[in-house]
């Protein structure tokens, strides 16, 4: 079972597809709001969700006091399953906003619509390093000066290393998981 853990919305279960998505579990979803509580404000914050699956991490933001989030997700049976969990957690935060976008990561990306403070990059494990390298890049401009970009990873595959623009600023190990965060380089 996927739910909201925290905030205004703790305790609502999320729907998950059945095949296709890989929700972060409780624990690590736990230790990584943990780490954002620390040194990020999220009160108020833009949030964009890639790879959205079921939305736990956008939608455990909107619950912990984030305004807004966009989750991108290209598989259409996920973006039907996350349509309905957004709603069961916006039902609980009357002024939070939550979208969906059904689409690949990348072409969404490239549109460069609107302007981001928390970035959650969540892809299958099989996406290619290369290929979360480069959405790091289309993502770039779309970032606040402030912004905070998340990216969980198996710990089996390549590091990413920063692109230009971006600093590692932190990096928790979760057995199979790993989380990386980085923050801009003008910060």
């Amino acid at each position: 079972m996927t739910r909201i853990i925290g905030g205004q919305a703790a305790a609502v279960r999320l729907e998950v597809p059945p095949r296709g998505t890989r929700p972060t579990s409780d624990k690590v979803r736990e230790a990584m709001f943990s780490t954002l509580d620390s040194a990020f404000e999220l009160d108020g914050a833009r949030v964009l969700d890639l790879y959205a699956g079921t939305g736990a991490l956008g939608l455990e933001a909107l619950s912990r006091g984030a305004e807004s989030v966009v989750l991108v997700e290209k598989f259409e049976q996920a973006a039907r399953l996350l349509r309905t969990n957004a709603r069961a957690v916006s039902r609980q935060l009357p002024r939070a906003s939550a979208s969906v976008e059904n689409s690949p990561v990348a072409r969404w990306l490239a549109r460069g619509l609107g302007e981001f403070d928390l970035v959650f990059i969540d892809p299958p494990y099989d996406v290619a390093t290369a290929t979360v390298y480069g959405e790091l890049e289309l993502l770039l401009p779309l970032l606040s000066p402030d912004a905070l970009v998340v990216v969980e990873r198996s710990s089996r595959s390549d590091a990413i290393e920063a692109p230009e623009g971006y600093v590692l600023w932190r990096q928790k190990d979760y057995g199979e998981t790993v989380v990386r965060y980085f923050e801009l380089a003008s910060r």
